[in-house]
This record gives structure tokens, C-alpha cells and sequence, in this order.
């Protein structure tokens, strides 16, 4: 029996891979290497000493999709495949709403047709919207401030509309904060094709020098130093907490919505001065207008995770910028 990986050749993909991995499983990689590369499959088969299975394939390719299903025994699905930019969603809504949900509508499809009702999704805490106060917590409802957001709350429905109609699904739908960092051995990072469009890839390129200044959105919010305040994760914490969350899927049926975040909040130049600290240099940055969109302060309240699944992140900020550094100056160009 083996666990289904989609996009399992990006950032988190690979991570939660080499977790499952060396905890165990079988595990099979599908990824369209749309934004990530065959290289990572590669080095997750490097850190692990196991191969995995990898089909360079898309959600919206039904008869590969149905391949996959009959030459595997998949008996449960992480389903991180998706578009994730949310700027560019803005400017490409129906991309985005065709690509994220009818891949999604295609695979939940071809695993019901295969038996296979056991679904993590990577959702994202962006479904809390723009009015929800801090910290965020899994019964508050949910709305979206672009199309990427609203792809998310979709899925999110979707799946528990699944549910409701076959009470023998198990879907888990895990509400990711800010992952940042890498793997310990440098091998495996956040490698965005293009110019990054998250805080961490894009500092992490202006400490190497390819590219000049950071942009800091707004300086005037109502925070401890007026900067955005977010709740960063280790990807590697994050990767734990699926395999947690796959254990619970494998003995309850339901809909859970599950935080996967700290608790903490920090601010855009809380993150700066750390991560100065982890590459022992100045990091060039100035101050630019707010984004429209943008809120003061992002953090979850992790409490249903650790009551949930035993779950709670190990790793703080500096432990991120530092695993992070790393993979940056032992992958200068990239994976």
C-alpha cells in the first residue's frame, strides 16, 4: 500500500517525501515539474538511501492519473499539487481556478474509483480572509482575498461536500501558515522558478547577491515595529505534522481542518535581522508602500493540532534562517 504524493517535487512535497520515507512508507511522487524540478526527486532518493516511484504527470491528465491508480496501490492521497502565487492568480484567475480545482475534481474522481477515500489536503491559512481576528482558529469562517485564496475555500468545500455524500471519507484539510527553511543536509529548499515570490526565497537571494534590495510592504501596521506579522513553520516541522495527520486519517472518517503553524507571530524585520544573523551579513532592503490585501498580523492558534494529532512545531526562527542559509550557499543556482 502506498501513499500518493501530488506535487510531490516542490517544497513541501519533497520534504513531507523524505519524512514518509524515513518513517517507513511507500510512497509514490506525481508532479508536472510546472514550478520544481526532477532534481529534488533525485535528492530525496540521496537523503533517504530509497527511490521513490515518480510520474512526471498533471492532475488534469485523467488517463494518467487512472495509470497511476492501476499500477499503484494507493491507499491514501497528500495532495499538494496546485498553482500558489497569489499575485499572479490575480492576474490569471481563470488559470488558476481551471488548474487547482478541476485537478482536484479529476483526482478526487479517479480515487473514488479506485476505493481510495483517504485525502490530506494542503490548504492554507489564507482561507481565513481579511476579517478574522488573531489567532486564527479552525471554526472561524472562512473567505478569500484572490483567486488563489479562493481556490483553497473551493477545494475545502468540495471536499467536505465529498464527505457528506460518502460518510466513508476521511479528509484532512491542513491549514498551512508561512513555511520557511530547508532540510538539514542542504540538499532540499524552497527553489521557485523566476524571481521568488515568498519573503524567505527572496532575502536568501539578496544575501547571495542575485538580487539587489529586499521590498518591505508598509512599515505603518499596528505591530511591534510596524512591519506585516506572520507565523513562520519549519518545512520540516510541516512535513511532520502530515504524517500525523495521514495516521489520523488512517483510523477516523470525517472532515477535520487542522492549523499547522506556531503560535508565534513575527515581524518582516524580526525575519530580516534573523537571517542577518544566520549569513553574518547586512541585508539590503527599503520600505515600499502597503499591498493591497496585505493584513497586519497572520498567526494560528495550534491548539487542535497538538490535541488532534499530538502535533506541535520543534523549530524556531533562527533554526529556519540557518537551515535555510544553508541550502542557499551549498545550491547558489538552484537545485
Amino acid at each position: 500500500m502506498a501513499i500518493l504524493i501530488t506535487g510531490g517535487a516542490g517544497f513541501i512535497g519533497s520534504h513531507t517525501a523524505v519524512e514518509l520515507l524515513n518513517a517507513g512508507k511507500e510512497i509514490v511522487i506525481v508532479d508536472n515539474l510546472s514550478n520544481s524540478k526532477a532534481e529534488a526527486v533525485r535528492r530525496i532518493a540521496q537523503i533517504t538511501g530509497k527511490e521513490p516511484k515518480f510520474y512526471q504527470a498533471d492532475l488534469l491528465d485523467r488517463p494518467a492519473m487512472e495509470q497511476i491508480f492501476n499500477e499503484n496501490n494507493i491507499e491514501a492521497v497528500v495532495h499538494f499539487a496546485g498553482l500558489k502565487a497569489v499575485g499572479e492568480s490575480v492576474y490569471k484567475p481563470l488559470e488558476y481556478y481551471h488548474n487547482n480545482i478541476t485537478g482536484t475534481l479529476v483526482l478526487c474522481d479517479v480515487m473514488r474509483s479506485h476505493g481510495c477515500k483517504k485525502i490530506v489536503f494542503s490548504s492554507s491559512a489564507t482561507v481565513y480572509g481579511m476579517n478574522n481576528p488573531v489567532p486564527f482558529k479552525e471554526g472561524m469562517p472562512t473567505s478569500a482575498t484572490n483567486p488563489y485564496g479562493y481556490t483553497k475555500v473551493m477545494i475545502e468545500q468540495i471536499l467536505t461536500d465529498l464527505h457528506t455524500a460518502d460518510p466513508e471519507w476521511s479528509v484532512v484539510l491542513l491549514r498551512y501558515f508561512n513555511p520557511i527553511g530547508a532540510h538539514k543536509s542542504g540538499l532540499l529548499g524552497e527553489d521557485p522558478n523566476g524571481i521568488p515570490n515568498n519573503l524567505l526565497p527572496y532575502i536568501s537571494q539578496v544575501a547571495i547577491g542575485k538580487l539587489e534590495c529586499l521590498s518591505i510592504f508598509g512599515n505603518d501596521y499596528e505591530t511591534h515595529d510596524g512591519t506585516g506579522v506572520r507565523d513562520y513553520i519549519h518545512v520540516v516541522d510541516l512535513a511532520l505534522g502530515h504524517l500525523k495527520a495521514l495516521s489520523y486519517a488512517e483510523t477516523h472518517t470525517g472532515v477535520e481542518a487542522v492549523n499547522l503553524g506556531t503560535g508565534v507571530g513575527y515581524s518582516v524585520l524580526d525575519v530580516v535581522h534573523s537571517f542577518e544573523k544566520a549569513c553574518g551579513k547586512p541585508i539590503n532592503y527599503h520600505i515600499a508602500p502597503r499591498r493591497a490585501g496585505d493584513i497586519a498580523k497572520n498567526y494560528a492558534d495550534p491548539a487542535k493540532a497538538r490535541e488532534l494529532f499530538g502535533w506541535e512545531a520543534q523549530l524556531g526562527l533562527d533554526e529556519m534562517c540557518q537551515d535555510l542559509w544553508n541550502f542557499t550557499v551549498k545550491n547558489p543556482q538552484g537545485l
